[in-house]
């Protein structure tokens, strides 16, 4: 595995795969790897000649109350990783390196953003859609890979790609989950042991509401009030919104058609989890 820190370095280890008309798959990471990321690089690993993992924790997309100094690193713990799972060229940049300074220009997303996540993160997808602009521009590949857990951000890159032409295959890998349901994450490390006992019922609440749209229920308020209530019922976090929208452009829908999306945010004490599930209907 190929180790670059420089976008020169990046470009100079790309070129001769480019040069021989090989193809990429790319897998872009905050880094502190866990099985969902290994998941993201299995199935690029299947279609793709060349594997390339990015590693940078992106300070455009945390707020001024949110994790960045303390999110999780591990820089030696994800090379084995990265080397286990099969990747072949590993860009780990310094904030330096891809904001030598203060940006002259930002991506401002405008749609699929003013729900979910997005709500209350004003300017989180902005920062999540420069840092993607740089890295595709920098790795220029056939295919890139991301896990639905974070379904909205799958939702504004596919709008990305779209509205940039990138030629690039936007490939959405379902997401990962623990024994128990809870989806894997990094933050997943915040639970104290009794919010961790509580965890899977956000998984829990999804599925339950899939069975009754399942059994005929078409009514948006009735899936909203029943998960919210077993959420509350079963665990200690705050409930920062359960939606549902049309999937993947995030409108409003009053009544249940087509593809949707079911997606929830829990608060605990060091942790904000999210969740979704995807159902046609």
């Amino acid at each position: 595995m190929n180790v670059v820190e420089t976008k020169q370095d990046l470009r100079n280890t790309l070129e001769s795969f480019m040069n021989n008309q090989q193809s990429i798959g790319f897998v872009p990471t905050m880094g502190f790897l866990h099985e969902g990321h290994v998941k993201l690089i299995e199935e690029a690993r299947k279609a793709n000649d060349v594997v390339v993992l990015s590693i940078f924790v992106n300070p455009l997309q945390f707020g001024p109350n949110e994790d960045f100094d303390s999110y999780p690193r591990d820089a030696v713990r994800d090379d084995a990783i990265a080397i286990q799972a099969g990747v072949d060229v590993l860009f780990r940049p310094q904030v330096e390196e891809m904001y030598p300074e203060e940006p002259s220009y930002t991506v401002s997303v405008q749609n699929r953003v003013n729900v979910l996540c997005g709500k209350s993160r004003n300017g989180h997808f902005d920062g999540v859609a420069t840092v993607l602009t740089k890295l595709f521009h920098l790795v220029q590949p056939n295919r890139a890979y991301f896990g639905m857990k974070d379904a909205q951000q799958v939702a504004v890159i596919d709008g990305l790609i779209e509205e940039f032409h990138f030629p690039i295959e936007l490939v959405p890998v379902q997401t990962v989950r623990e024994e128990d349901g809870l989806a894997k994450s990094s933050r997943n490390v915040y639970l104290n042991e009794k919010e961790r006992a509580e965890a899977p019922i956000l998984y829990k609440s999804l599925t339950r509401a899939k069975e009754t749209i399942v059994h005929g229920e078409r009514k948006k308020q009735v899936i909203i009030d029943q998960v919210s209530s077993l959420i509350e019922s079963e665990s200690s976090g705050t409930i920062d919104y359960v939606e549902l929208l049309s999937y993947p452009d995030l409108k409003e829908v009053e009544v249940i058609n087509g593809k949707i999306i079911i997606a929830i945010a829990v608060k605990f004490t060091n942790a904000r989890l999210i969740d979704n599930i995807t159902i046609e209907v």
